[in-house]
């Protein structure tokens, strides 16, 4: 199964997160992804002034195994194999402190901050769409004493090594789990006191309390550990406190992230075909020269002006045959290829390419999702719009993904960031003056967004499963304004 949500993530890029979840029942799962980006033609966006290489490093793409999934009640058990495997790694490292114990220790740390971060934020999120107050009421209680007794849970863990065959190093992996346990609650305990704000009900009264009554005691122990807190007039305390919670998101996530050393795809191929082109050429000039001497003889003038215009077309026949297996093999072949691999174990392949290509080479059904307007049809019969293709094809052993990890593991999410910072630079002003007459008859002065639409239809391949989503991303030359799903 593929999913797909797609956002702004700031003024100047949409993000875009895949999920590919493989058939525990089948040994391999393949999945493809063709996103065609419509352009219009004023942004002057093609082959020549956008290259593949330009397309790439425009592109930001972080590949991570999804987050094995608990529920908020379930990771409150302290017999849950997550709290499980943090007193095995725990016992482990106070009894023997070897490199193998150290790694094992850190990785079921990070491994429990992620799910936990991932368990609040599932039920924060539940709790939003809910607006039946009773319901807002229970999971809001539910939360608050769930969240409680994990952390207190976590907490108690730390006696575990306490003790002389743990150096301070190692008690800071914990440290650092804590702390961004800590901040972690403070978001998302926010989010449900705003849901509660915003639905105003006296009944909520209570589950509000116990929510502040939270993160009031988070923030004296965060002061007792000498965690940062937010200090609404520390200018610089705070700047510091979001630098550092940046970069603790970034540790304790790293253990899902999986590394892709992306290497240039049907290279031997490629070489071959070219190698086939020279000797093609090569066999014309031979042929034309073999020709010419039983014709005329050795050293003649015509000879030598033959030899001359068939070496000629010889570089010619080379250049052209070179093309023609180099556009036949972008049809079959891609960009880039990787190996995926999880704790130096291959799971799978990545595959990616881009292309700009034709209206008439994509498919029926995507012009008819792209939905042009009459209007924008017309326009794009004198000025015809951009399409640049980029495909993207991954195949996951599922059992070798499964073995990797203690926890059951779905598949792998891909977080993909497209940056547009180059499709502004021939846009208009973003504003431009309309006149119009005000209700007194007055001329007065409108000052109007001019916006752009990229249009981005995506072609989801799975077996023999194949769907379509369109989006659109409206852009001024100040940015980004959103992303709309069609």
């Amino acid at each position: 199964m593929i999913t797909i949500q797609a956002k702004k993530h700031d003024n100047f890029s949409v993000e875009f997160k895949f999920g590919f979840e493989g058939n525990p029942e089948v040994e391999h799962s393949e999945f493809v992804v063709n996103s065609w980006i419509f352009v219009p033609n004023s942004l002057d966006i093609n082959p020549q002034t956008y290259g593949k290489d330009q397309f790439y490093r425009d592109i930001k793409s972080n590949v991570r195994m999804i987050t094995p999934v608990y529920l908020l009640r379930e990771l409150a058990d302290p017999e849950s194999l997550p709290f499980a495997e943090l007193r095995r790694a725990f016992s482990e490292l106070a009894s023997s402190p070897t490199k193998s114990a150290v790694e094992n220790y850190e990785s079921e740390i990070k491994m429990f901050a992620a799910i936990f971060k991932s368990a609040l934020r599932n039920h924060s999120v539940h709790t939003s769409r809910c607006t039946a107050i009773n319901e807002v009421a229970y999971l809001s209680e539910n939360f608050a004493e769930g969240v409680r007794s994990i952390i207190n849970e976590y907490r108690r863990l730390y006696q575990l090594i306490n003790v002389p065959t743990v150096d301070d190093k190692m008690r800071n992996y914990f440290l650092f789990g804590d702390e961004m346990m800590s901040h972690i609650i403070d978001v998302q305990t926010l989010r449900i006191v705003k849901v509660i704000d915003r639905l105003a009900s006296p009944q909520l009264a209570g589950p509000r309390a116990k929510l502040v009554e939270l993160m009031r005691s988070e923030k004296s122990y965060k002061v007792a550990q000498g965690y940062e807190i937010v200090e609404p007039e520390e200018m610089e305390s705070n700047r510091q406190l979001v630098f550092r919670y940046g970069l603790l998101k970034k540790y304790i996530e790293s253990d899902l992230y999986i590394k892709l050393d992306k290497k240039r795809d049907g290279f031997a191929v490629e070489q071959i075909y070219y190698s086939l082109a020279a000797g093609l050429a090569m066999i014309f000039a031979t042929g034309v020269a073999w020709f010419a001497q039983l014709k005329y003889g050795n050293i003649t003038g015509p000879l030598f002006v033959v030899l001359v215009v068939s070496y000629m077309l010889k570089d010619r026949i080379k250049e052209l045959m070179r093309y023609y297996f180099a556009h036949r093999l972008g049809n079959k072949y891609y960009d880039n290829k990787a190996e995926v691999k999880v704790h130096e174990q291959k799971v799978g392949l990545f595959k990616e390419g881009v292309d700009f290509i034709s209206e008439t080479k994509a498919p029926r059904e995507v012009m008819d999702i792209r939905g042009r307007s009459s209007l924008v049809e017309a326009e794009n019969q004198i000025f015809e719009e951009k399409i640049v293709l980029y495909r993207k094809r991954l195949m996951l052993d599922n059992k070798q993904l499964a073995a990797g990890s203690t926890y059951p593991v779905k598949g792998i999410n891909e977080i993909l960031r497209f940056h547009m910072h180059r499709f502004i630079q021939k846009m208009d002003n973003p504003e431009v003056p309309v006149d119009t007459l005000d209700v007194e008859g007055n001329v007065a002065t409108v000052r109007v967004q001019k916006i752009y639409y990229i249009n981005i239809v995506m072609q989801l391949v799975e077996g023999t499963q194949t769907s379509y989503r369109r989006f659109r991303v409206v852009m001024t030359r100040n940015g980004i304004l959103s992303v709309e799903v069609m």
